[in-house]
């Protein structure tokens, strides 16, 4: 494969990266635009349990099943990314995102407006149906209009509406609804989509979708060099990540800091913003070596949490594990990205679907281990995960988590 972006979806030369914005400088309207479709979508997801007493008492239903909000909408991303991106190879890419936006705006306000559960069960749905679309598509429009040496940063940027979801979006809109009613949080996001839609029209440059003749098929992705292994590894860092951060509040209850959770949670979210923004520095430069200083970092800050107490040592130990993770989802797409070359929009779908698995099934795994060997276990396990991840990650050094500047050929 040459470089990253060297030709277009449909397989013929893009233009001179002189005839883009600059050959050193990156779209930002335009990556921006993308980071808040991430922002929204990712709100979108993850603000019901943000709000859950005030959504079961409004609508008259348990916690838990108010919690399934946010279970059907990640299941309608599982089920969708892999056959919408198969079945719209052949479509233009910036209608499909606009399509996906729209759709957020009709799930949102049918939220805000209906006291039906069964209603906002079905558009919750639907909206994570709409999501699978979206994570599918921004890595490949960040790296389709971004100079190809700086695609990884743009990757970085795209994406920094994930995280600022979690860490700033949710706990506004938890405060919000304690003054004006959790419905008002669905209305601001409509509202947003809206704004969203003409920031995307204006500043989001269109791409043609793939000709018949360059559409590969899943298997034929799975199998060009280098992506067997970044899908590898994503699933079992993530798999590893959620296997204990799903039990984050009761892990640390029992380390003897359960007066300080909400403390834990923002070390860590802004320690993982923090990652973002140093891997958007690194990326390009040093992918490899990035990739692999994450996972140990990981394994170290998790290996530590075994023996230290309720004490300083415990904060850096999440600070360093929420820096880990923060970088790791532009580390594992821009790696996905230079191995994939021009289907990068059909592999970021496999991605999408074994992220969410990877969730659920940290989320089973823990439950497992929890119910069968006590919450120590956990950080044993998670260890282990991360050994085999790396082992992974550091044998595709020719294909997969390559140097900067290594060329691949993406078959």
């Amino acid at each position: 494969m040459d470089n990253l972006v060297a030709t277009s979806p449909n397989g013929s030369p893009n233009p001179p990266e002189a005839d883009r914005s600059s050959v050193n400088n990156l779209p930002w309207f335009g990556l921006l635009a993308l980071s808040m479709t991430c922002f929204v979508t990712m709100l979108t997801e993850a603000m019901p349990a943000g709000l859950l007493l005030w959504i079961s008492k409004d609508l008259n239903v348990s916690a838990s099943y108010a919690g399934q909000l946010v279970t059907v909408y990640a299941i309608g991303t599982l089920v969708s990314a892999i056959p919408l991106i198969t079945l719209t190879q052949g479509m233009r890419r910036k209608p499909l995102l606009l399509t996906a936006i729209i759709g957020f705006a009709i799930v949102n306000t049918i939220t805000a407006f209906s006291h039906n559960y069964t209603l906002i069960l079905v558009v919750r749905f639907l909206g994570g149906i709409f999501a699978g679309l979206v994570w599918s598509l921004a890595a490949g429009f960040a790296i389709r209009m971004s100079p190809s040496h700086l695609a990884g940063r743009a990757i970085a940027i795209a994406m920094l509406g994930t995280p600022l979801a979690l860490t700033i979006g949710i706990p506004a809109g938890s405060y919000l609804a304690g003054f004006v009613g959790w419905r008002a949080d669905f209305m601001v996001m409509s509202a947003l989509m809206v704004v969203l839609i003409v920031w995307i029209i204006s500043s989001v440059p269109d791409a043609p979708g793939q000709k018949n003749q360059t559409r590969l098929s899943l298997l034929q992705v799975v199998k060009m060099k280098g992506v067997f292994a970044v899908l590898f590894v994503t699933l079992t860092f993530i798999l590893a990540h959620n296997t204990i951060f799903t039990y984050v509040t009761l892990f640390f209850t029992n380390a003897g800091l359960s007066d300080n959770i909400d403390v834990v949670l923002l070390i860590f979210g802004v320690a993982a913003l923090a990652g973002v923004w140093c891997t958007g520095i690194t990326v390009d430069r040093w992918p490899r070596k990035s990739m692999l200083a994450s996972i140990v970092l990981f394994a170290v800050s998790i290996f530590s949490l075994i023996f230290v107490g309720p004490h300083w040592a415990t904060y850096i130990a999440i600070a360093m594990w929420g820096f880990a993770f923060g970088g790791a989802p532009t580390l594992l797409q821009a790696a996905l990205a230079k191995n994939a070359g021009n289907a990068i929009d059909i592999a970021q779908s496999i991605m999408v679907t074994i992220w969410n698995i990877a969730i659920s099934g940290g989320g089973l795994l823990g439950g497992i281990l929890l119910a069968q060997l006590g919450i120590i276990s956990l950080p044993y396990a998670v260890v282990g995960l991360l050994v085999v991840t790396f082992i992974v990650a550091f044998s595709a050094h020719q294909y997969g988590f390559t140097n900067a500047g290594k060329k691949t050929d993406g078959s």
